[in-house]
């Protein structure tokens, strides 16, 4: 500093005018300086600071000094701080800048890059809540799937119902039915021989493959031939009894949302067997026996009548807001469409003001 030159440029026992100080005055002079002298060479200064470093340290490091941050910390200063800083135009642009800073890429790279978020990755992976919300996602997409389908076939249910009852001169059905048609069913019908058949694809496969194995000969005896048509009638019978029995419905009819009307979880053994046998005598007569579905009030074929029940549509769940009354007013002062049949049937059309 300049202030300080001047003083340094100033001679022993003059003032800064020029002038000779009062002999007191240099004494004093003389006397601070042999002391300074004294301590730096003692090591006076060193101790004193040292002193003066331990005194603040425990000063910093004392109880009350940790109450008063407490309570700064806990007051609104903190909080009023940052908010200002948060809502301050510098800082806001320092972190943009920081965002698109190279900086901020390479920590996300060796990140992402770490074993600890591969571990992490595995372990969100591997939760069951996850693996749960897969599985619950992939069977809402193939019902979603089934229920599209089995809306368009309930659509032709009616439409080939009417069809055959015209060509027959059969009276038209008066009043929708909650009755499964001829579509839908032999769709589902279908749909339950490709499953019995791959299937049996598979356990044929492996039974050829240990036959050949043993008896090195890998074309098909007629003897293996019969066998083989016998089985795959057992594993059809067998899987629609079953599925009859215990569910009330097979694969194909839950896929298509459609059941045995009978009560409880499924059909009892002995009406199984009994439509089974049913389907099969329908069969015999060129398929007349299923004719009944087409022409019958209840839809049902020889096998359903000897087995005493009905094929039904399930019903469709929907929306809590579409189950609205017929004709009801909005807020808009519009009239609503009638809600939908939860049975998947259409509404009936009400006639509107002209």
């Amino acid at each position: 500093m300049p202030d300080g030159a001047d003083r340094r440029q100033v001679p022993p026992g003059e003032g800064p005018d020029g002038r000779p100080l009062p002999l007191s005055v240099r004494l004093l002079e003389a006397g601070v300086r042999s002391a300074r002298s004294v301590g730096r060479a003692a090591g006076v200064d060193r101790a004193v600071q040292s002193a003066a470093e331990e005194a603040m340290v425990a000063a910093v490091e004392s109880e009350a000094v940790e109450r008063a941050l407490r309570r700064v910390l806990r007051g609104p200063l903190i909080e009023e701080t940052v908010n200002g800083a948060l809502e301050s135009d510098a800082v806001k642009r320092a972190l943009i800048e920081a965002l698109d800073s190279e900086l901020v890429d390479e920590v996300w790279l060796r990140l992402l890059a770490s074993d600890e978020a591969q571990r992490l990755v595995e372990r969100i992976a591997e939760a069951p809540e996850i693996r749960a919300a897969i599985s619950a996602q992939s069977v809402g997409f193939v019902e979603d799937i089934g229920h599209t389908i089995g809306d368009t076939t309930r659509t032709l249910d009616g439409i080939v119902e009417r069809v055959v009852r015209r060509i027959l001169f059969r009276p038209r059905r008066a009043e929708p039915t909650e009755r499964a048609g001829a579509v839908t069913r032999a769709l589902a019908f279908g749909l339950d021989l490709l499953i019995v058949n791959l299937a049996f694809s598979g356990i044929a496969a492996i039974a050829a493959l240990i036959g050949s194995a043993f008896s090195g000969d890998g074309g098909i005896s007629d003897v293996a031939l019969v066998l083989g048509t016998g089985a795959w009638l057992w594993l059809g019978a067998f899987y629609m009894v079953a599925f009859w029995s215990l569910a009330g419905q097979t694969l194909g009819m839950r896929f298509l949302g459609i059941r045995l009307g009978v009560e409880g979880r499924g059909l009892p053994l002995r009406r199984s067997l009994r439509r089974l046998l049913g389907m099969a005598l329908a069969a015999i007569p060129f398929g007349l026996g299923y004719l009944g579905i087409l022409l019958d009030d209840r839809r049902r074929g020889w096998q359903d009548r000897l087995a005493g029940v009905d094929v039904l549509y399930e019903p469709r769940e929907v929306a809590p807001w579409s189950n609205l009354d017929a004709g009801s007013v909005g807020a808009e002062g519009a009239e609503t469409p009638n809600a939908p049949d939860p049975r998947g049937l259409r509404p009936q059309q009400v006639a509107g003001p002209s």
